[in-house]
């Protein structure tokens, strides 16, 4: 039988039970690796995911086995884990919300690969303080991504949203706006969606909203669906359930648009769990959150590039 860790986790002690499973078989990434690494980016990943309900993605048999997704939180975790409870369609749910380092340890030690986060925080669920859009390619090929980024940016720039650029750790990037929680999740998703055909209407042989991937016709998917109410996505520096272990990783726009500081190995799986390098020593996204917007505003200036011709170009 696999032996059980104990970790002193601040002022709490976090036991993993089975540590040396190996989560993650061809890599030989075992859970103790999992909580090793969810400790270590806590100080980067804790701003993102303090007072969120969470969504857990656990795989006990690691990778090669099943998953499924926990969004109800298991009547054994312990007490002093934080939960929250939230309307649903038919009823409510209660959420695990990751507020310290010991809680991403425990959630590590319970085969959770990657908390999914929801875009707005627990105490005033309707109201994201978080945009996404999600750059989906239609093939392995990562420069449709980073033309795409491209285009994107330039939109929202117009639009005087600030945001922060971050590789999934899966197949494309994310763009994230920081919001001012003053707009109901289905504003927010409206203002994404209409971003998206503004953007699309500019670039139709490249980009599409096309959500049936057998009308996209090798079209680069803008995908805003997870700004709906209660949806999720990873947050910096989860773990993805891929070989290899790949981390979600925020950059810098310069290493997008630098000729200089392209990374020509920058692919939306470049960093993992052995390999961070040098990510946790900066924070490109220092600041962002305190420059929420409203989405009143970026709607009226999307207006306006409409009226003056700035959408199709």
């Amino acid at each position: 039988m696999s032996p059980d860790v104990e970790l002193r986790v601040g002022r709490r002690k976090v036991n993993v039970k089975r540590a040396d499973k190996k989560l993650f078989p061809q890599d030989g990434i075992t859970k103790a690796d999992l909580a090793e690494h969810y400790r270590r980016v806590a100080p980067r990943m804790l701003p993102e995911l303090r007072g969120r309900p969470l969504m857990l993605e656990r795989m006990p048999d690691g990778i090669d086995g099943d998953r499924f997704y926990q969004k109800e939180v298991s009547g054994y975790f312990p007490d002093w884990i934080r939960r929250a409870t939230v309307d649903k369609e038919d009823g409510e749910v209660t959420h695990v919300v990751c507020d310290d380092t010991a809680t991403l340890v425990y959630l590590a030690g319970q085969a959770c690969i990657t908390p999914h986060r929801w875009l707005s925080r627990a105490d005033e669920p309707r109201r994201p303080d978080r945009l996404v859009f999600d750059l989906d390619p239609p093939a392995d090929d990562f420069e449709p991504v980073r033309r795409a980024a491209h285009r994107l940016h330039e939109l929202l720039e117009e639009l005087d949203l600030p945001s922060g650029l971050m590789t999934t750790g899966s197949r494309g990037l994310h763009v994230v706006v920081p919001l001012n929680r003053r707009d109901d999740a289905d504003d927010v998703l409206a203002l994404a969606r209409a971003s998206a055909r503004t953007l699309v209407s500019r670039y139709e042989q490249e980009l599409t909203t096309e959500p049936r991937k057998d009308a996209r016709k090798g079209r680069l998917y803008l995908d805003v669906a997870r700004n709906g109410y209660a949806q999720t996505v990873v947050a910096p520096f989860g773990v993805r359930s891929r070989p290899g272990a790949p981390v979600a990783v925020p950059l810098d726009w310069d290493e997008l648009d630098d000729p200089e500081l392209d990374d020509p190995e920058l692919t939306a799986r470049r960093w993992t769990v052995t390999d961070l390098g040098d990510r946790l020593e900066k924070d490109p996204w220092e600041g962002l959150a305190r420059r929420g917007r409203s989405v009143t505003a970026a709607n009226r200036r999307l207006r306006g590039l409409a009226q003056s011709g700035g959408g199709a170009k």
